[in-house]
């Protein structure tokens, strides 16, 4: 037993000094574990008085050690140690995995395997000289994924505070691999939406011509797989071989045997026909185990000396019911494909479909147009002028509530959307303390939190007839007045704003015994604002600004949970049939003098919502 030991306080300091030291350099590092594990083994061997120190993660497939980071150790024992098998119910390491406690070997000499003259024990000994050894699993809640060891040269045991430390340590380096890992996944999730949405934009701006979407599709499912090559295959049942159509790193000598006509669309010999005509996904974990490889001479094989013969990822492309295509991912060594690859594949899968069908229609549309032209020159104008009608009362109902985008296209004038000075009751809405949550929320959490909050809101905006609304994150904005008047503003605004927090404060209580400490807050202003459509082609949008619109906006930064807090001109249209609070004077960023400010409780009698 190693002799119990007191803290002195100059150890206690340098040891919450190592812990922040660590904690610090998590901080910095979250997108990298690498300085973490540097970090921890540096202290590590510090404050256990040893020169020498290394951090083992278990493989994937659990067979082996990794190397993940040395401090002062001898390269060549971290060699020797990274080949030991996962699975040696004799080694130290894999002890310290199974009963997920530490192993402390006190002198390796000193042991059964080193009697027994076990070559990994002998040789650390005899050869390398370490003499006491202590390694601590690395520990989820689930399962081991590694083992951080530390050997001093001498028969020196380690004392109980020494290895409670390592375990503090190996603690933190598991905090840094969780972090790390949700920080990639993170990033690697906007990286694929923007993928998704940048070949969007791709197809909105090749109505005639699916090629670029093509090429795109395959350097990001190239980039975003991690595959050596990214191919795009056309083929469908009645075809008698298959066409490459776009690729990527693909070698010459394969692409030429596409040109030629060499691969077939026989199911029996090449997995890309099987996955087009029975409209599956394909995914091969390792090339090498198939028939296809065994073989030796089907197209197959030719193609996967080509190609890489690791794992391999085929989509297929499906429209109406028909294979007509697919991806082809091919990877050169044995690593499959995550679900999230597979996910997304398959939605660039569908995209291509959707370029596809776009540009068919288009051009079919475009021969269309020309029989047109020639039956009745007069017809194409109707036509064009109707197309732009869909497109313009599309456009409307993007940013005006479906009463207000109805009257301006029954006016058949625009004139109502222009630039203009309006008389304006202005409604901010937005969630009290959600920053904080979206802090500590998973993703999925937070879009769920703001799916059933606008659902919701747009529910009570559109009942209570506001004009317009804007939403940006979970800030929502309402204008009443404008572009079509109404007799009180703000009362209308009111009204929405009292069934506004009826309704979230049910929802708050749900959200609250999920654990989600969330609020709800509103400001309501009246005055002259700027209010008109703006933008550019394609991307407009039907807005206000002004100092009334700014005041609205800095009460509601300013309402608590619960609170409708209001500006003096709008309490000033409604003070006789409203209960109301008196705030006190506030002064509010980017306005000019401090103003009085009123929290509105309810109505002094029963209202008529005007929204029904």
């Amino acid at each position: 037993m190693p002799p119990e030991t007191t803290d002195r306080p100059q150890d206690l300091t340098a040891r919450e000094a190592a812990l922040r030291d660590v904690l610090s350099v998590m901080a910095r590092s979250r997108h990298d574990r690498g300085p973490v594990f540097d970090a921890i083994l540096r202290n590590a061997v510090t404050l256990c008085d040893t020169a020498h120190g290394s951090l083992f993660l278990i493989s994937e497939d659990r067979n082996r050690f990794e190397l993940a980071a040395s401090y002062g150790s001898n390269r060549e024992i971290d060699e020797i140690w990274r080949t030991k098998p996962a699975n040696d119910v004799t080694s130290s390491f894999v002890l310290a995995a199974l009963t997920r406690a530490p192993v402390h070997i006190p002198d390796s000499r000193d042991t059964d395997r080193y009697r027994s003259g076990a070559p990994d024990r002998t040789m650390s000994v005899d050869r390398f000289n370490i003499r006491t050894l202590l390694q601590v699993p690395l520990l989820t809640m689930e399962d081991c994924i590694g083992v951080l060891t530390v050997y001093r040269h001498e028969v020196r045991p380690f004392d109980d505070d020494q290895i409670a430390l390592l375990q503090t340590f190996a603690e933190q380096a598991v905090m840094a691999i969780e972090n790390v890992r949700q920080f990639q996944n993170v990033a690697a999730r906007l990286d694929r939406e923007a993928a998704l949405r940048e070949i969007m934009q791709v197809i909105s701006q090749s109505r005639d011509d699916d090629q670029p979407v093509f090429d795109r599709i395959v350097d990001l499912a190239q980039k975003l797989c991690g595959a050596r090559s990214a191919m795009l295959i056309m083929g469908s049942a009645g075809d008698p071989a298959q066409r490459l159509v776009a690729h990527r790193d693909v070698p010459d000598e394969t692409v030429t045997i596409y040109d030629k006509g060499g691969v077939s669309m026989d199911p029996k010999t090449d997995f890309a026909a099987r996955a087009i005509l029975e409209k599956q996904v394909m995914h091969i974990e390792d090339m090498r185990a198939t028939p296809d490889d065994r073989s030796g001479g089907s197209p197959s094989r030719t193609l996967i000396d080509g190609m890489g013969a690791g794992s391999r990822l085929i989509v297929p492309l499906v429209s109406q019911g028909d294979g007509i295509g697919c991806l082809c991912l091919p990877r050169d060594e044995p690593r499959p494909f995550s679900k999230d690859d597979i996910l997304l594949v398959q939605s660039f899968a569908a995209q291509a479909v959707i370029a596809i069908e776009n540009v068919r229609q288009f051009r079919a549309l475009q021969e269309k147009t020309r029989e047109v032209q020639l039956l009745n020159a007069g017809l194409e104008q109707r036509v064009l002028a109707q197309v732009g009608e869909i497109e313009r009362i599309s456009r409307l109902r993007q940013f005006l509530s479906p009463a207000v985008a109805d009257a301006v296209v029954t006016a058949g004038d625009d004139a109502l959307l222009r630039s203009h000075r309006a008389l304006i009751a202005t409604l901010f809405c937005d969630i009290r303390g959600f920053t904080a949550f979206c802090e500590a929320a998973e993703p999925e959490e937070t879009i769920e939190v703001l799916k059933t909050y606008h659902e919701a809101m747009g529910e009570l905006i559109a009942a209570h007839g506001g004009g317009v609304d804007h939403r940006m994150g979970d800030g929502i904005m309402v204008i009443f007045n404008d572009p079509l008047p109404c007799d009180d503003p703000t009362g209308d605004a009111l009204g929405l704003a009292f069934a506004m927090r009826a309704r979230m404060a049910g929802i708050c209580t749900a959200w609250n015994r999920l654990g989600h400490r969330l609020g709800f807050g509103v400001g309501i202003s009246l005055g002259y604002a700027t209010v008109g459509m703006v933008g550019a082609s394609g991307r407009y949008e039907y807005t206000a600004s002004g100092t009334a619109v700014n005041l609205a906006a800095r009460l509601c930064d300013q309402a608590a949970d619960g609170e409708i807090l209001l500006s003096p001109r709008a309490h000033a249209a409604v003070e006789d049939r409203l209960h109301t609070e008196p705030v006190g004077e506030m002064e509010l960023k980017g306005i000019r003098a401090p103003i009085q400010v009123v929290r509105a409780m309810g109505w002094r009698e029963v209202q008529t919502p005007s929204g029904g």
